[in-house]
């Protein structure tokens, strides 16, 4: 089954679920390899759970006319082009790390000197240094694999919002709207 043929409705559903799969991803990470997040880490599950609601949300109320899916796509590429800011930033200092942390103190400074509403509004957690890679999947870091996602994301919902739909009814729909 061609997705690309596949209804707008299911086409953001589709987004949305990549968008919780890889926030799930990211948390296993940590969870099971004990990755910690840095600050930039956090924005960009943060930027993902957006983009994430935006895709369910735009196809759960799959909108009939063209004009509703376009504000749908043009608000998905959005919230796609804040995670591609974060992410982009991220890669750009793992790439060339400055001389001092990036992001700032490590958690566990940050967790002795301040009080708990000042350690939660700074970012809520992680380990302070951006510019590390700590790990690597065909020769790109996590946050380079984001930007990625974030970019075929964002083309994957202007694709869905943007084209053409055929008038031949249900034929291409699989949750019963084109």
């Amino acid at each position: 089954m061609n997705p690309f043929a596949w209804s707008f409705r299911a086409q953001f559903l589709l987004g949305g679920a990549i968008c919780f799969a890889l926030v799930g991803f990211a948390i296993f990470s940590q969870l099971q390899w004990h990755l910690e997040p840095c600050p930039l880490c956090i924005f960009q599950r943060f930027a993902f759970i957006g983009l994430g609601a935006v895709f369910v949300l735009g196809g759960l109320f799959a909108p009939v006319r063209a004009g509703w899916r376009r504000v749908w796509a043009v608000l998905a590429l959005a919230v796609a082009g804040v995670g591609i800011t974060i992410a982009g930033r991220h890669t750009w200092l793992q790439i060339s790390p400055p001389d001092i942390p990036a992001c700032g103190p490590p958690y566990e400074f940050l967790r002795d000197t301040l009080s708990t509403t000042n350690l939660i509004r700074r970012v809520m957690s992680g380990s302070g240094d951006c510019g590390l890679v700590d790990w690597t999947f065909a020769g790109l870091s996590m946050p380079a694999w984001s930007l990625v996602w974030f970019v075929l994301l964002a083309l994957w919902g202007l694709y869905a919002g943007l084209r053409r739909r055929s008038r031949r009814g249900w034929t291409s729909d699989s949750f019963g709207r084109n």
